[in-house]
């Protein structure tokens, strides 16, 4: 079966025609006779697709988008005018890229796509809540960790710390879009926070852990094994107890703020002509493929995605036809994978994508007698953890819950359960940190984990069964710090064909079919 991800963009570029423009490209039949029999279908209630903009209507849109592009590159832009732009809800009829889900992941695809075919893509993010007020992005912990058993992983995290100490040369805005310049109007600062990771080992998973530590290092992380013995010397506050070993990250590990940098992502990638649009993807429509050969689908009937109907802040529904799609849409990418019939159709097509939304609460509390300002983000063998937060005797940390009791996300992020920390995350903390058993809980908040429940581990490639459609999702809590990387894998994939830095072939969607799974140890 033909597939998009086997192009070099050269190709890529002749496709967007034909899928556009009703080109040829080799042995496709004519645009034509693919105008026939066309459906959309939906996860809910059916909308009716806009009919034909009027020409004139069209003619002056699109002078409008190129005085606009023209502007951007004669005149400086400040980061005040990319929000105000961003904000401007323009919604094009067609693109080269359609990315759905305009978060950390969703915007990193963007900026690598845009930064290295400039001129040569069109890419519209839609993202359906431009707040970020319920994104996964801006609610997490912000943390940046090589301590993972999986290469793919530790290598993403690896080049995340490469990213961010030289991120004003990847998302500096430049002051001039005319004059090369290495002045940017701001600099950028994720206010990283670099006292490690420290990951605590019982009896039981003290040999997991040295397995761990020995890849991380091969692979080029720096950290250190500790004794219970060291660990007491080095972090006094800890209770060592049940405690064989300890592996303390010394270089690139810690926490940084989210917010700063998923808009550092979305401002550069809209100041190279990345389209944002405030919106809802609610269904797609097909275009049938005759000379398609597909597994389970009965020649002559493959249809391929062709559009995306999205619903606008004042209802209104409309089409934007697209070359490449991707769906990037954090934890609700299993129900937009839903509208594109994944999961619900015949042959690949019956096969879901095992993304779905996990509540997680996050606790702040104080406590003026706690660990001091070089410590770590500590995990326990429970499974809880904690850091500082900022330099008053601030904390914030949580626990995952066990399988059985899951939080319902229906109730919404505004439900958070209180009642959990006493009995599940404090005693842990008051037995690890003898001083927070003296600790009192100020606020916290609920966020939503992108889960896999198939593996726990992001889900990074093309779909087998559309030729058009490339999935990034599924993380399960890892996708802030693994999105520099992510957002180059995609952009790979749809310009080269291939990964050309780190090899993610085995978080592809096909492990999902052959059950393989891709099981990642530290799951925090």
């Amino acid at each position: 079966m033909p597939r998009l991800g086997s192009f070099s963009l050269r190709v890529v570029l002749h496709l967007r025609d034909r899928l556009l423009f009703g080109k040829r490209l080799g042995n496709c039949i004519p645009a034509s006779q693919c105008n026939f029999n066309r459906r959309h279908f939906c996860d809910s209630e059916t909308p009716k697709p806009p009919g034909p903009e009027h020409p004139f209507n069209r003619t002056i849109r699109i002078l409008k988008g190129d005085i606009i592009s023209l502007k951007k590159r004669i005149f400086p832009v400040s980061p005040d005018e990319i929000d105000r732009e961003i904000m401007k809800n323009v919604i094009p009829e067609h693109c080269d890229v359609l990315i759905i889900g305009g978060g950390i992941i969703g915007s990193s695809i963007a900026y690598w796509l845009k930064q290295r075919a400039l001129r040569g893509l069109n890419i519209v993010v839609i993202e359906k809540e431009p707040t970020y007020s319920k994104a996964s992005t801006v609610l997490s912990v912000g943390g940046l960790r090589q301590q993972f058993s999986l290469p793919e992983n530790i290598q993403m995290s690896l080049f995340a710390v490469d990213f961010f100490r030289n991120i004003n040369r990847h998302l500096g805005i430049e002051n001039s879009a005319t004059v090369r310049t290495t002045r940017y109007n701001d600099d950028i600062d994720i206010q990283f926070t670099p006292y490690g990771y420290l990951f605590l080992a019982s009896e039981k998973g003290a040999e997991q852990l040295v397995d761990n530590c020995k890849l991380q290092k091969e692979l080029g992380a720096k950290n250190e094994l500790l004794s219970s013995k060291e660990l007491k010397a080095k972090f006094p506050w800890l209770n060592v107890e049940g405690i064989e070993l300890g592996c303390h990250g010394l270089e690139g590990e810690g926490w940084f703020d989210p917010w700063t940098l998923l808009q550092a992502f979305k401002r550069k990638a809209y100041s190279l002509g990345v389209h944002y649009i405030n919106a809802e993807a609610v269904g797609f429509q097909y275009r049938l493929i005759p000379d398609m050969l597909a597994e389970g689908i009965e020649r002559g009937s493959y249809e391929s995605l062709d559009k995306v109907l999205i619903r606008t802040p004042e209802g209104e529904i409309k089409a934007i036809k697209f070359a490449i799609g991707v769906i990037a849409a954090g934890s609700q990418s299993g129900e937009v994978a839903k509208m594109a019939r994944i999961g619900v159709g015949k042959g690949l097509l019956s096969i879901p994508l095992p993304v779905e939304p996990r509540k997680r609460f996050v606790y702040c509390y104080h406590c003026p007698d706690g660990p001091g300002l070089n410590t770590p983000l500590t995990i326990d063998p429970s499974g809880t953890y904690f850091r500082r937060e900022g330099l008053f005797g601030n904390y914030i940390g949580g626990k995952s819950p066990n399988e059985e009791c899951e939080p319902s996300v229906e109730t919404g992020l505004e439900d958070v359960d209180l009642t959990y920390f006493d009995s599940d995350v404090w005693p842990h903390l008051a037995k690890r940190v003898p001083a927070f058993e003296k600790l009192k809980v100020r606020s916290a908040w609920a966020g939503f984990y992108d889960h896999n429940y198939f593996d726990e581990n992001g889900i990074i490639g093309s779909h087998p069964y559309y030729q058009n459609l490339y999935l990034a999702c599924g993380f399960s809590g890892h996708g802030l710090q693994q999105a520099p990387a992510v957002g180059r894998a995609i952009m790979e994939l749809i310009l080269d064909g291939e990964f050309k830095t780190i090899d993610l072939s085995r978080m592809s969607f096909d492990r999902i079919i052959t059950r393989e799974k891709l099981e990642e140890q530290n799951i925090v």
